[in-house]
């Protein structure tokens, strides 16, 4: 990321904005958390990486990692929590269709 000099305005509340440019950049979304460090006259946010997060997204947990899974790696996840909860792996159960033999 190329360096930035803005200046920001904080609200009676205390809040600043980070210009969508830098969220972008440093792929930030609200509810995401920030470390801030402050020594003298300076002060430095960084994001709080290596945690994944749970949020709720239109009535569903959703884990955010950064990085999108495959629809292997999804439907092998469903598999275990299924058969850790009880459920039958009906995928166990298929067999391949064989074709009814004509009798004459």
């Amino acid at each position: 990321m190329n360096a930035m000099t803005i200046t920001l305005t904080i609200d009676r509340a205390g809040r600043l904005v980070l210009p969508k440019p830098v969220r972008d950049e440093l792929q930030l979304s609200a509810g995401d958390s920030l470390e801030l460090e402050s020594s003298e006259d300076q002060i430095v946010l960084r994001p709080v990486r290596g945690t994944a997060t749970l949020r709720k997204k239109q009535g569903v947990w959703v884990m955010r990692t950064g990085k999108p899974l495959s629809a292997k790696v999804v439907n092998e996840t469903i598999r275990k929590v299924r058969n850790e909860r009880g459920h039958i792996d009906v995928s166990s159960l298929r067999t391949p269709r064989r074709r009814a033999e004509k009798t004459s």
